[in-house]
């Protein structure tokens, strides 16, 4: 799973940089850094903060499309 690349895309499709993800989310900027690098998966109550921070559903926040029911590869 490519799940820092999403991540990072949502992101930079907000306007943001780590350091503001951080700040308006209350996660730790370190910890964003590990998971856009794909160092690290965040747990799912990371997940949840990230995608109702973004208001996107858990899927889209890693990458799934629900719609057709697979992943994005």
């Amino acid at each position: 799973m490519k799940f820092g690349f999403y991540l990072k895309t949502q992101r930079v499709l907000a306007g943001l940089s780590q350091s503001e993800l951080a700040k308006q989310t209350g996660l730790s900027q370190a910890a964003i850094s590990r998971w856009e690098d794909d160092l690290r998966i965040p747990n799912i109550e990371n997940c949840l903060i990230l995608a109702k921070f973004y208001n996107i559903s858990i899927d889209e926040l890693i990458g799934r499309d629900y719609l057709l029911g697979e992943e994005n590869d």
